[in-house]
């Protein structure tokens, strides 16, 4: 059976699903969450919910329904969830020459104080969660979100916004992670800025996600 998991690290390689205009429904990827992802024509519903009811909702083609509220405020009662957000997904491969991780990585310090507001966040949507530092209070997070995927979120102070320290952060997340694998950044569409920095830090865009969570 295919599990999201397999349909997401497809992606990382660049093998997207077919862009036939259809929908996949799929388990939900933990008792955590539900989700609905989108990428270029497909839909992918995670979710414990049947293929039938899945398509007494949805226009046959009709792409959008699927992250519209009607859809989504259907799957939040049949799975007692909330949706937390609708996001883009962008994505990016590990860096793998040692001098480029090295000079990434340079000047973070990795806490372990998670009192943070964001890294709480983090706690309650992600495992394996670890924060770094660096001089300037910028904050970069790495963990296992989605369907055991690495996820990255930073935070950049006020006071040293519009001078790259955010793609710095960004850039540094792909160095904290093994060489072998990839790691996703999830950015609200209305985030302007935070889209610029994912860019400029060599992300992708590869579709949007609907999270629903308890």
């Amino acid at each position: 059976m295919t599990t999201l998991a397999d349909i997401l690290r497809g992606i990382e390689r660049g093998v997207f699903p077919t862009p036939d205009l259809g929908i996949t429904v799929v388990p939900a990827p933990s008792p955590r969450e539900a989700c609905v992802v989108a990428v270029t024509g497909h839909v992918v519903v995670a979710a414990d919910v049947d293929p039938a009811w899945v398509a007494e909702r949805v226009p046959p083609g009709d792409l959008s329904a699927p992250t519209n509220p009607p859809f989504l405020s259907a799957l939040e009662e049949a799975t007692g969830r909330r949706v937390n957000g609708i996001d883009a997904m962008l994505q990016a491969p590990a860096l793998t020459d040692a001098a480029d991780r090295d000079a990434a990585t340079a000047g973070l310090t990795e806490v372990t104080d998670h009192a943070h507001p964001r890294v709480e966040r983090a706690w309650r949507y992600r495992d394996d969660v670890r924060v770094y530092i660096d001089e300037y209070g910028g904050l970069v997070l790495t963990g296992r979100g989605l369907a055991d995927r690495v996820e990255c979120a930073i935070e950049v102070p006020e006071d040293s916004r519009g001078n790259g320290h955010g793609r710095r952060l960004a850039r540094a997340a792909r160095a904290l992670i093994p060489p072998n694998t990839h790691i996703w950044a999830q950015v609200t569409p209305g985030n302007a800025a935070s889209f610029r920095t994912f860019l400029a830090a060599s992300y992708t865009i590869v579709g949007s996600e609907a999270l629903l969570v308890d």
